[in-house]
Order: C-alpha cells, then sequence, then structure tokens
C-alpha cells in the first residue's frame, strides 16, 4: 500500500464517520424514529431526550456521553456494562500514557536514523512510513535502548493500571452484591450430580433430606430439575398460536375500521408455512389449536413433574449468607457428586445443561477443546490466504486479466485501502455463532458463562488468526522464493517483516473505528428492518414491541474485538510507534459511541456482577506477553547484543496475574460472606424467589401450584405453611 492510498483510506473513513454521525443526528430527532435511538430510556418510562439538552445539535450525544458518571450506567445498565467501561477507561489509559512518552522519544529516532532509508520493509513501497518505524534503525545501533525502555514502559504501565481496575471493579462488585434489594440467585444454589436415591426415597425426598439436616434453619425448598423438552414444544407452538390468533383478531379489527361494518375475517392454510393445505378461519382455528394445546400442555406439565426428574436440582435457602456459604462448601468426599454451586440469575439459567452430569461435561469440554483447535488451525489456511491474495500485486500475479482494471488509480486506491481489511472483517463475522454453540454445548448452566466462554475463544482464534496469521501469511507469499532457496532465513525474514505490516494494522484499525462505530452510532440496519417490519409485518402491539426492542452489548463479540485491537497496538507501539494515536483514537471513540447506546439504546439480557472482568484482566495480560516475546524477537533479529534484558518481562507479567488472581479472583467466583452477610431492607419473599425460577413452559397460569409437589420440597412446604 502506498502513502496515497493509506491517506486515502484514512481519509475517507473519517468522512464516512462524520457523515453517518449528521445522518444519526438528523434521524434521531424524527419522533417516529426514537424507539429505535432511545429504546432504553422509553422502557424506563423517561423522557428520550435528556432534560438538560433540549436544544439539540450533532455533537449534543458528546456532551451527554461525557456528563454521564459510573452511576449513571450502574442505575441503567448494570455492574456489567459499568465493568465493560473500565477495560475501555484502562485500555485508553494504557495507550495513552504509553504514547506520550513513546511518541516524542521514538519518532525522532527512527527518522533521523539513516541506516535502512533505501530499504524497502513493506510489503508494497511505503517506506515513508516505515521511516517512522523500528526497522529503520540500524543493527546493533545503541538507539535501540530506547526502545528496550519503552518496552518497559510500556510494561509497567498495564500493570499499574490493570492493578487499579481490578480493585475498582472488585468495589463494583462488592457494592452490587451488597445491595439491600433483594435478588433471587443470591438465596439459591445450583446442585448437579445428585447420586441415585435409596430404594425407599424419591429423588425428592432425598434432595429435601439431605440439605435439611445441613441446614436445619435456613434451608426454604428445593426444586428438582426435570427433562422439559417435550413441555417446552408443546409451550412454544402455543405461544405461537396466540401471537397469530392476536395477530388476526388485530387485521379483523382493522377491516371493520375501514368501511366494512362485518369485516373481512382473516383466512390461512393448515399446510407447510401456511402455503398448502385446507383453507381455515385463522381465528377460529387457532383459538381451536390453543383449547387443544391448553390440555395437552397442563398434562405434559404434571407427567414432567413426576416422571422426568433429572440428577439437579435448586436449593432455596431463606438466608443469602447460607447460600453463599453453601455454593463453597464440600458437600461430598468424591468430585463427581453433590456439587453445589452458586445459581445462575433466573433470566439467564441454560436448563437443558442443568441436567448434564460431571463425566458428561468432562468430556463435552475436552471435545469442544479439541474442535475449536481444529477450527483455529483451519481457518489460519484461508485468513492467511486472504491476507496473500488481496494485496493488489499479488492479486496482479495470480489474475493477470485484472491488470488493466487496476492501472486505473482511482479504482487502485479504494481496492489498496479497503480489499483486505473488508475480507478480514467478513471471515471474521462467521465465527460467533459458531463458538457460542460450541461453549453451550461444554453443558454450562448460565448465559453469562457461555459468553465468557465463547468471548475466550474469539479472543485467542482472533490473535491467531488475525495478528499472527495475517503477519505469517502477508510474509510468506511476498518472500516465498527467498524462503525455498534459503529455509534457515524464514526466522530473520519474518521478524524484519513485521514493521512492515503495520500498514495494513493501522487501516484495519481505522476501519473500525471511523466506519464501525459510525455504524452503530447511525443504528442504520436497525432502523430499516424497523420501519420494513412496521409496514409490512407487525399490526399488534406487541409485535410492534418485539420489532424495535433492542439486543444487549453483546460483550461475546465487542470484547474479543476491542482486546484484538489492543493486541494489535501493543505489539507495534515500540515497533511503529504511530499506531499508538490510532489506537488512542479507536477506544476514545469506541468509549463515547457506546456510552450514548447503553445509556439510550442497549437492553441488558443478564447481570453477571462483572464476573467477565477476570477473563478480560487475564486477555490483556496474554497480549502484554505476546507483545513481550515479539519485542525480544525483533530485538534477536536486529543482532542487538543486550536483547536478554527483555527476558524477565514476561516472568513479570506471569507473576503479576498470579498475584491479581490470588488477591480478588476468588471474591468474583464466589459471594464473600462479608458481602452477603449485609442486612436487606426488608425480608425476602421466598415464594416470589422461588417463583422467578419455574420455567416458562411449567409456569403456565392454570397449573396449581400444588401439582408442583413431586418436584418441590414436601418438607418446605410444612415449614412455609406453619
Amino acid at each position: 500500500m502506498d502513502l496515497s492510498s493509506f491517506l486515502t483510506s484514512l481519509a475517507t473513513s473519517f468522512i464516512i464517520f462524520l457523515l453517518l454521525m449528521l445522518l444519526f443526528f438528523w434521524l434521531s430527532t424524527k419522533p417516529g424514529n426514537n424507539v429505535v435511538y432511545y429504546p432504553n430510556r422509553i422502557l424506563k418510562g423517561l423522557d428520550p431526550y435528556d432534560a438538560g439538552y433540549k436544544t439539540r445539535n450533532p455533537f449534543t450525544w458528546i456532551q451527554e456521553a461525557f456528563s454521564s458518571t459510573e452511576k449513571d450506567v450502574l442505575c441503567v445498565s448494570g455492574v456489567d456494562s459499568a465493568v465493560y467501561f473500565v477495560f475501555l477507561a484502562t485500555a485508553l489509559g494504557i495507550l495513552v500514557i504509553s504514547g506520550l512518552v513513546l511518541l516524542p522519544l521514538l519518532l525522532p529516532l527512527a527518522v533521523t536514523d539513516q541506516g535502512k532509508s533505501n530499504e524497502t520493509t513493506s510489503n508494497g513501497t511505503f517506506t515513508d512510513l516505515d521511516k517512522l518505524s523500528m526497522g529503520n534503525i540500524k543493527e546493533k545501533s545503541n538507539r535501540l535502548w530506547a526502545f528496550v525502555f519503552a518496552v518497559y514502559w510500556v510494561s509497567f504501565v498495564t500493570y499499574y493500571l490493570l492493578w487499579r481496575a481490578y480493585g475498582h471493579v472488585s468495589n463494583l462488585r462488592a457494592a452490587a452484591l451488597m445491595s439491600p434489594e433483594v435478588k433471587a440467585e443470591q438465596f439459591a444454589v445450583l446442585v448437579r450430580d445428585i447420586p441415585d436415591p435409596p430404594a425407599d426415597q424419591t429423588r425428592k425426598e432425598q434432595v429435601d433430606s439431605y440439605f435439611k439436616a445441613l441446614y436445619p434453619d435456613t434451608f426454604y425448598r428445593s426444586m428438582v430439575i426435570t427433562d422439559n423438552n417435550k413441555v417446552n414444544a408443546i409451550w412454544q407452538e402455543l405461544e405461537g398460536y396466540k401471537k397469530k390468533l392476536a395477530h388476526a383478531e388485530a387485521v379483523y379489527a382493522e377491516s371493520k375500521e375501514k368501511g366494512k361494518p362485518d369485516g373481512k375475517r382473516p383466512k390461512n392454510r393448515t399446510g407447510f408455512l401456511g402455503l398448502i393445505g385446507a383453507k381455515v378461519d385463522t381465528m377460529d382455528y387457532c383459538t381451536e389449536k390453543i383449547n387443544e394445546l391448553i390440555t395437552k400442555l397442563e398434562d405434559e406439565q404434571k407427567a414432567v413433574l413426576k416422571e422426568k426428574q433429572q440428577a439437579s436440582a435448586l436449593i432455596f435457602f431463606n438466608s443469602r449468607l447460607s447460600a453463599a456459604s453453601a455454593a463453597q462448601n464440600l458437600h461430598a468426599r468424591m468430585d463427581d457428586t453433590w456439587t453445589v454451586v452458586n445459581a445462575p440469575e433466573p433470566r439467564q439459567v441454560i436448563w437443558d445443561n442443568l441436567t448434564k452430569q460431571f463425566y458428561s461435561r468432562q468430556i463435552r469440554q475436552y471435545m469442544v477443546y479439541f474442535i475449536v483447535f481444529l477450527t483455529i488451525a483451519f481457518y489460519m489456511i484461508p485468513i492467511g490466504l486472504v491476507s496473500a491474495f488481496t494485496t493488489l500485486e499479488n492479486l496482479k500475479k495470480l489474475l493477470p486479466f485484472i491488470k488493466p482494471w487496476v492501472k486505473k488509480d482511482a479504482l487502485r486506491t479504494v481496492l489498496e485501502a479497503y480489499l483486505p481489511q473488508l475480507a478480514l472483517i467478513v471471515f471474521l463475522s462467521m465465527l460467533p455463532k459458531l463458538l457460542l454453540f460450541l461453549s453451550k454445548a461444554e453443558g454450562i448452566p448460565s448465559q453469562s458463562h457461555v459468553v465468557r466462554a465463547a468471548s475466550g475463544k474469539f479472543f485467542y482464534f482472533s490473535v491467531l488468526n488475525v495478528f499472527i496469521g495475517v503477519t505469517l501469511g502477508g510474509t510468506l507469499f511476498s518472500t516465498f522464493k527467498t524462503i525455498q532457496k534459503s529455509p534457515g532465513d524464514i526466522i530473520p525474514l519474518l521478524a524484519k517483516s513485521i514493521p512492515g505490516n503495520a500498514t495494513f494494522f493501522l487501516t484495519f484499525v481505522a476501519l473500525k473505528f471511523f466506519v464501525g462505530y459510525g455504524f452503530e452510532l447511525s443504528r442504520l440496519v436497525p432502523l430499516i428492518i424497523y420501519h420494513l417490519k412496521r409496514k409490512y409485518l407487525c399490526i399488534t402491539e406487541a409485535e410492534l414491541k418485539e420489532a424495535w426492542t433492542p439486543r444487549d452489548l453483546n460483550y461475546g463479540t465487542r470484547i474479543p474485538s476491542d482486546l484484538l485491537i489492543l493486541t494489535i497496538v501493543f505489539c507495534y507501539s515500540v515497533i511503529a510507534p504511530i499506531i499508538i494515536p490510532f489506537g488512542v483514537i479507536y477506544f476514545g471513540v469506541g468509549w463515547l459511541v457506546l456510552r450514548n447506546q447503553v445509556l439510550k439504546v442497549f437492553v441488558p439480557s443478564y447481570e453477571s456482577y462483572g464476573q467477565m472482568w477476570p477473563h478480560i484482566h487475564t486477555r490483556i495480560v496474554a497480549a502484554l506477553i505476546l507483545f513481550q516475546v515479539t519485542m525480544f524477537g525483533y530485538f534477536g533479529v536486529n543482532k542487538f547484543y543486550y536483547t536478554p534484558i527483555l527476558i524477565p518481562l514476561p516472568f513479570f507479567s506471569y507473576i503479576f496475574t498470579y498475584v491479581c488472581s490470588t488477591k480478588f479472583y476468588r471474591s468474583f467466583h464466589d459471594t464473600a460472606l462479608e458481602v452477603a452477610r449485609e442486612d436487606l431492607k426488608e425480608g425476602p419473599n421466598m415464594e416470589f424467589v422461588f417463583k422467578s425460577f419455574i420455567p416458562p413452559s411449567l409456569a403456565f397460569e392454570k397449573l396449581d401450584d400444588d401439582q408442583f409437589e413431586d418436584a418441590v420440597s414436601q418438607i418446605s412446604r410444612t415449614v412455609s405453611s406453619a
């Protein structure tokens, strides 16, 4: 990529961001679009526009984001969102403080060294930016001491800010868990791997007697987990017919308003997708099916509760201190029986996974890890090919017929500026759903844990296939003939090529923050989808609300993407310090845009009280270690005799991680008893706590609570009635 292509890419991305920001301002002021741009505020019954900014301009959203506090985020979106902003602020702080030293120190040293000024180190001929990189420093030069200092500076700045952030997040989590408000999950634990009951006891009686003996004063009720697959299918079918009936009734009412006194009753076919089969009156047909399914559902609910009990249960206590203590205690001599852990939040329970047994979970986990390994290994091939083939020089060699087209300056500039980065982004977008599916298949009991597991897989995949894959792919392709002649030169060639790949990653980062955050702010795709649904599909209020109700922050893909950018900036911060301002803009613009979205758009689908943070912390340190190892190798190929001075850094990183884990991690895995003992505003309504965990398919309004007697503790009934 030449200088004009890089500047074109940067300028074009910036202009696109400005246009999208102006489009956001114009569209967000239209009352008909409020549900797209302010759904979070609307759902909370608030005015879409902040009362303090009645006079609005294209930059009002920036003022609102800057003026918001962490308390605002906690009130609107919870601890998980606040922790995400701690991550963004920490990454931003690391890059700003590092850049304040590295840019004025390293850039003059690189520019004024004439050792490699006539050489081409980039994958193209981009020598102008190469002069700003460590690649322009002579081998064995004493100037390399400044770069050694820079590696240590970045490392210790990272340690300091991560330590402060860990302590702050720990305080946020503790404050949330000490809240005097009743949270159902704090009064329950999940017990799995229950052994077979004695011959004279049912599963329910076994569980009740076991926990009643251990916690005689605080045990309240147990709920044995059941196999709900069949009842879920019936319930979902019933809900579908209810929605269809409501839609048909709305269509019928609308036909009456259009001048037909009797209206026109909607009809549909009963076959595949309503395209084949007998034609029937929709309202009569749906009513008949609903009545039929209600009876079927009630029968299946009774059968499930009596006959499909599994070796897992939810145990409820009338004290959150007892629940916290129970989740941390060893209840059996063997790990594979009576496994007790904290109960997930009711809205994030994955019911199918609660029944997975100990050895099944272990086998599933190893199988998933193996599949992920194969995915990473085989994905590296196409991504490496993409990085190789999507450079114009390589495309012209492989596809000679495109030469006349790429000779046109305008087309060549656009292709060089965007083709490799867009191809990479498209490849990455195909992966998250697969990783979420695999993580769920491990038998993990909660949605937040699944997201954390998928996020970790996505991070390592991104680092190995994007950062390392692109670097190796582009270099191996461009130097293949040299390597064939002299295979022993592969390591020096790869190391020397690192500065040349900086141009690719500079453009990649710029494209991510300008274009990516521009589309995030403008919400063009959700806006178009909403208006299409509103015009052609939605008639009832429920359908309309479903069309605009927003998603959550999507930590499973967002955090790994941010960590990938931080990894790239880390690894090039000393080699090509010019990348640091791009990283600062990425996290700075991201903080502003996502602050606006969290306060006005995104609605959390669960709350894990910051349990994502240890995951984030570990992967930031992993990125730092990769940076330290990369720099060790790069100094080595530059024949700097004092390279071993960098050897302690990875060990420092490991020690830092160990100390942080020892000091903080346990309180993220378990609830500290000093936190759980805090007084509540009022005594918990234990029936409400219990019923909040009943699966939707078993919570049908006509189901009498007495029908739970087979899966619910009889002992607790006696206690509660007394």
